[in-house]
């Protein structure tokens, strides 16, 4: 875990109580103890670091005392702490990640469920901001339905999990379910693209394409379902929606490896 994204923000002296799913997983999983740090995620999206200052296994609760700035260790009279994992830590990555000045969209036509949660927590680990859902013409009735009700609880609780586990300072979220017509008419976009398993015609590559548009902070990208995307679909994406056909000279991938595929491919031509 990279970080620990509060659902309440500390009491005035800086202390931050943490009980239930979140006490065992950093008692039974990181088994932390007192003196060891972890990078906190307050409300407001600032970093903050924070001390183990008790641990109670009686009432199952942690107490985490905020630190005065961010950073991976401190140290205190001739011993150093360090955090409660190993490896680059959430505060190192906020000052290294290219993507906070832009902002990436992904329109997932929507897929099996199983799939869709997959997808949903690897676009939150590469720093996706919004995810959409997107009604296409191959998407099943069965996978709309299913983000109906209490599905919403399990994408947040999925989004969580992959921001502690990844560091990622995005705060992605996911929107309701919408026709395509929707979607492209709600969400602005500088530059977009969208994934397509037919070749196209050549022109302009990926990288190029976003070199000459330096400025862009909205990027937009736009992935098939399990059948595809349908031509009417391309033609709204391409025509009206200004979206450029991106194809990749690999074998055909399942449509959850091309949302990951394609994102990574883009964040990669913008750096």
């Amino acid at each position: 875990m990279r970080q620990l994204i509060l659902d309440k923000m500390p009491d005035k002296k800086g202390i931050v109580s943490v009980e239930g799913s979140d006490f065992k997983y950093l008692r039974q999983v990181l088994r932390v103890k007192s003196g060891d740090m972890i990078n906190l995620r307050l409300l407001d999206g600032t970093l903050q670091n924070s001390t183990v200052a008790a641990v109670n296994d009686k009432s199952k609760k942690i107490l985490l005392q905020i630190c005065a700035n961010a950073s991976s260790s401190a140290s205190v009279g001739s011993v150093t702490r360090g955090t409660v994992t190993r490896g680059v830590q959430a505060d190192e990555i906020q000052s290294e990640v290219a993507y906070l000045s832009q902002e990436y969209i992904l329109f997932q036509f929507i897929p099996k469920p199983q799939k869709f949660e997959q997808i949903v927590r690897q676009a939150t680990e590469c720093g996706v901001k919004t995810i959409v859902p997107v009604i296409g013409e191959y998407s099943e009735k069965s996978s709309l339905l299913a983000l109906q009700g209490n599905k919403k609880d399990r994408l947040e609780k999925i989004i969580r999990e992959a921001r502690q586990q990844s560091g990622s300072p995005v705060e992605t979220v996911v929107t309701e379910a919408m026709t395509l017509g929707e979607a492209l008419g709600r969400y602005e976009r500088d530059v977009a693209f969208v994934l397509y398993e037919r070749q196209v015609e050549e022109g302009t590559s990926t990288a190029e394409l976003l070199k000459t548009n330096p400025h862009a902070k909205k990027i937009g990208i736009a992935c098939g379902c399990e059948g595809g995307i349908s031509p009417n679909e391309i033609e709204l994406l391409t025509k009206k929606g200004l979206f450029i056909p991106v194809h990749f000279s690999v074998n055909i991938l399942r449509c959850e490896t091309a949302a990951l595929y394609g994102i990574a491919a883009v964040q990669v031509a913008r750096s």
